[in-house]
């Protein structure tokens, strides 16, 4: 009788997979999950590591309660149009208007509050259409008569710069009214007892704890339900609970100064709303899928001209949102305002994570990107390195990343 052997032989167990035989342990873990998870992960790794880069080389001075404050309300207005950039990178368009846009808006805001003395709520209001109005109608003539955005944008880029120059006749215009400028530069009001720490801040932190808790844990429990792939479970407490220390030091340097900035509340609710949009409703999807392949949408019945209209008219109200927030941070509206912000705005998108192509990027991505480019800028003035070398760093970083996103995809490809 013969036996058959080779039958009978297990196969071995893949290094790493199987307790047993794992050498590698967590830190295997971390590695695996880290090459399938780079997109998501990079840039949060990064910004991490700019922070304690400039930490140390500022003798801490960059993680200073008001310096940390100080980092909200000087790129508040840039993460507000990088929400705004990344929906329009996302479905494979881009704006070189919105910094000019939102120059004209803060020069609108000043000629209704200043010289026509307009309540600030209805100027408010006002400006925000107006801005919907600007953006639709670049909408239109990209969504509808299909002139390519890049045309339409820097023809309202030269535009609303031309306008925003007629409005304020060359000169600067101000003040704004002191409700107004609470919105860019005042913070929480404090409440209950004495604890040297602003309590309402801490509540809205333990609060965003919370939900950020639930929301990784029902996320990974949805990626699961539709059989996706989902990082280890090591690697994602390991996640957690790096978002959670992240939120809760940053929640401890506000309430230990001032409390939250009104402005970084604003910016909150944007970030859940949009992500939100992106994430589970219909419109999200379908700018996801104009995006990532135009023909597929259009075959699907995806109606991807309105999409790309609702797009710019979006991209316009964020522009006049961050034109009335840099104007009455500022306390006046000035010819020169905006110069550069599309730049800014568009190179955080691109650092978040989106793709030349479409398709690809989070509204959170945008923030991080941000973010990081907010921190280079504070961390290399805090250590004294001049704005000629500033401007080459920051054009580095953008290359690597556009670069990292071009090698990422080369990889999954092959």
């Amino acid at each position: 009788m013969s036996t058959d052997v080779t039958a009978k032989t297990p196969a071995p167990a893949p290094p790493g997979r199987d307790g047993a035989g794992s050498g590698g342990g967590l830190l295997h873990l971390m590695l695996d999950g880290l090459r399938r998870n780079m997109r998501q992960y990079g840039m949060l790794i990064a910004l991490g590591l700019i922070v304690v880069l400039f930490a140390v080389w500022s003798d801490g001075d960059l993680l200073l309660p008001r310096n940390v404050s100080n980092l909200v309300l000087q790129n508040s207005y840039i993460l507000i149009l990088a929400i705004g950039m990344m929906l329009v990178i996302i479905a494979g368009h881009i704006d070189l208007s919105v910094g000019s846009l939102t120059a004209f808006i803060g020069a609108t805001a000043a000629v209704l509050m200043v010289d026509n003395d307009l309540p600030w709520p209805v100027a408010v209001i006002l400006c925000l259409a107006i801005g919907a109005v600007a953006g639709s109608v670049q909408g239109f003539f990209i969504a509808y008569l299909g002139i390519p955005s890049f045309i339409v944008t820097l023809a309202g880029m030269l535009l609303f710069r031309g306008l925003t120059e007629i409005f304020l006749k060359g000169q600067t215009l101000g003040p704004f009214p002191k409700d107004l400028q609470k919105i860019a530069n005042g913070f929480l009001p404090e409440v209950g007892p004495n604890t040297n720490y602003h309590n309402l801040t801490l509540l809205l932190g333990f609060a965003l704890i919370a939900f950020v808790v639930y929301q990784e844990v029902r996320d990974r429990r949805r990626q699961q339900e539709f059989s996706l792939d989902v990082p280890p479970v090591k690697l994602f407490l390991l996640k957690l609970v790096a978002l959670v220390a992240a939120v809760l030091v940053v929640t401890l340097l506000l309430a230990s100064y001032k409390g939250a900035p009104i402005v970084l509340l604003i910016l909150g609710v944007l970030v859940v709303g949009f992500g939100y949009l992106m994430r589970n409703a219909i419109i999200g999807r379908h700018i996801y899928a104009i995006g990532g392949n135009l023909p597929a949408a259009k075959l699907s019945g995806v109606k991807d001209k309105k999409v790309t209209f609702l797009v710019f008219l979006n991209m316009g109200m964020l522009a006049a949102l961050a034109g009335l927030v840099f104007a009455a941070r500022f306390n006046a509206a000035s010819p020169k305002a905006g110069l550069n912000f599309e730049l800014e705005a568009i190179a955080a998108s691109f650092i978040g994570g989106a793709s030349m192509s479409g398709g690809v990027g989070t509204v959170l991505g945008a923030i991080i990107g941000g973010l990081v480019l907010g921190v280079l800028n504070n961390g290399m003035n805090l250590v004294g390195i001049g704005t000629d070398w500033q401007q080459v760093i920051k054009g580095a970083v953008l290359l690597a990343a556009v670069g990292f996103d071009v090698w990422n995809k080369r990889r999954v490809g092959s």
